[in-house]
């Protein structure tokens, strides 16, 4: 349990617009920190969310429809060799509870096709947009051939969405020669303009790899924030921290209306994971920041998780039972590259030494203590193990490599990231060693600044054997215009020889991997409390493939 200093005082609207009922069967559970599986407890939580019945709802005539629905545009994500999955949801009034479709279910025809025009449709259909999933869409479309640009759109009534752009995997095996991605993380609304993601719409990219932080619980004024608006007033209903669902659902709908998002989600397929903002800061499984009662924490992280799946191109594999959603999952990119994707918050034990910035020590190095949970663990080694990729990258939250942040002997460390976990930290390098992963790319975000780091076998040591490399891709937004030499700049770089790159800037990581080597290219944006700033790359560095190390281009 975290200190008694660090709590916030909780007003009682955070947790009324949670049924008495939920709370009391919530209750039953309190002695449980953490849901590893679907369980009967996460069973019995389960209606903390709604699931959809049939006949519960009425169907309404999309004919009927005036406003666009589209509001939130497209998206689509987790591409495999045959198949993408597409999102959308219908919002025609987004920042009203039920997006102006209360109680109905409408019909929503498909198409996907080889070209814009869609003269060459390859697939398509209808399928129902509930009020139980808040009227999105998760279609799952199968058939298609490997390697292959798609393009897609949906149609409601007499409206039809924006076209998206998306692509398949390669097939299994295949000798591709290259591929590009994006790393993006930490897109707090209220501290400035999505102006990276538009940037990231016009790259040509295969695939963006979010790595947390898609959404904050914090309130939004009637300004935006930074963003400071003068030409609309946001409603009083986000000037306030999420806690129900209906809340989630409503910050889900300001975020995604932003149209540099839109732009970026429409141009390439996302693989998503969370980190801790989507739930609430700093949580870990079970437990939050705030001292609550096992049961409150848990209902509002299942409505959290319940948000999350609907609002993003996610499988039904991802589905949330209550307040547990596997998140973690392997994807491949023929034989070039494997990713095992993290969730590094659901089954985290609890920061050491009440979080923040602490010396490491007994509690933080107990080797019973996980980042992962001992399930993840086992499924990554194990993947590592059965891996025949060229490249293994690993897409996850908080810094991976040591960050000391200060020049003592006995130096600070954040607590919330690897470094409050070390001996789990210890475990996965030794599982990459015997599995033979003679090139590892960790993808983070969390910081919010861009960080370039040799992974070393022992991080006290710069003689060590570097094992692999981690990029950290700054801010989308969170942070505000931040500097490209922050104050801690010179510690920073001193105190951790293996950090290569320190820059505290917006912006995002593009990643080029090929037979020969990885690329990086950092891009970052001169500010974000202005819209429009121009893009530049702040560096890149190259690591060669079997001889892992960072070199500056």
């Amino acid at each position: 349990m975290r200190p008694t200093g660090r709590h916030r005082p909780l007003p009682e609207r955070r947790f009324s617009g949670h049924d008495p009922e939920l709370r009391a069967a919530a209750r039953h559970f309190a002695g449980r920190r953490r849901f590893l599986t679907l369980s009967a407890a996460a069973a019995a939580l389960a209606f903390a969310v709604q699931t959809p019945a049939k006949g519960a709802a009425r169907m309404l005539d999309a004919a009927r429809i005036t406003e666009n629905p589209f509001t939130l545009g497209v998206a689509s994500g987790d591409p495999l060799p045959d198949s993408v999955v597409l999102w959308t949801r219908l919002a025609p009034d987004p920042y009203e509870p039920g997006g102006g479709l209360t109680g109905q279910s409408v019909t929503v025809q498909w198409e996907v096709a080889q070209d814009e025009r869609f003269a060459s449709v390859v697939r398509g259909g209808s399928a129902t947009a509930a009020p139980e999933y808040n009227h999105t869409l998760h279609l799952d479309v199968g058939g298609l051939q490997p390697g292959r640009v798609y393009y897609y759109r949906f149609k409601a009534g007499a409206w039809i969405s924006e076209t998206g752009r998306t692509r398949t995997a390669p097939a299994p095996g295949a000798a591709v020669t290259g591929l590009s991605l994006a790393a993006v993380s930490c897109q707090a609304y209220h501290d400035g303009y999505y102006t990276a993601y538009r940037h990231l719409a016009g790259e040509d990219v295969d695939v963006v790899f979010h790595l947390g932080d898609y959404l904050y619980e914090y309130a939004v004024d009637a300004a935006g924030g930074a963003r400071k608006y003068t030409d609309r007033v946001l409603s009083e209903a986000f000037n306030r921290e999420t806690v129900t669902l209906e809340e989630y659902r409503l910050r889900y709908a300001l975020y995604k209306s932003d149209p540099d998002l839109r732009a970026a989600h429409a141009a390439h397929p996302f693989v998503v994971a969370w980190d801790d903002h989507e739930t609430e800061n700093n949580y870990a499984g079970g437990v939050d920041e705030n001292g609550s009662p096992p049961e409150e924490f848990l209902l509002r992280r299942a409505a959290a998780y319940r948000a999350y799946w609907e609002h993003q191109p996610l499988r039904a594999a991802q589905l949330p039972a209550g307040p547990d959603m596997r998140m973690y999952r392997r994807l491949h990119w023929g034989a070039l590259a494997q990713f095992d994707v993290l969730d590094t918050r659901q089954y985290r034990s609890d920061q050491a030494y009440g979080d923040g910035r602490q010396v490491p020590g007994p509690e933080s190095d107990d080797p019973a203590r996980t980042m992962t949970g001992a399930a993840q663990e086992r499924w990554l080694l194990d993947g590592w193990r059965a891996s025949r990729a060229l490249w293994n990258v690993m897409p996850q939250q908080v810094c991976f490599s040591q960050r000391k942040l200060d020049l003592n002997e006995q130096a600070l460390m954040y607590m919330d990231a690897w470094d409050g976990y070390r001996a789990s930290r210890r475990r996965v390098l030794d599982g990459a060693k015997a599995a033979g992963v003679d090139n590892l790319v960790v993808l983070t975000g969390d910081v919010h600044v861009g960080h370039a780091f040799d992974i070393k076998d022992d991080f006290d040591d710069p003689g060590s054997r570097t094992l692999g490399a981690e990029f950290v891709a700054t801010s989308i937004a969170s942070g505000r215009d931040g500097a490209e030499r922050p104050s801690t700049w010179q510690t920073y770089l001193t105190a951790n020889p293996h950090m290569r790159l320190y820059d505290g800037r917006r912006g995002y990581v593009r990643v080029g991997l090929d037979r020969e080597a990885a690329r990086a290219d950092f891009r970052t944006v001169s500010a974000v409390t202005t819209p429009g700033a121009p893009l530049s790359t702040a560096a890149s560095f190259v690591t060669e493939a079997g001889n892992p190390g960072l070199v500056p281009v």
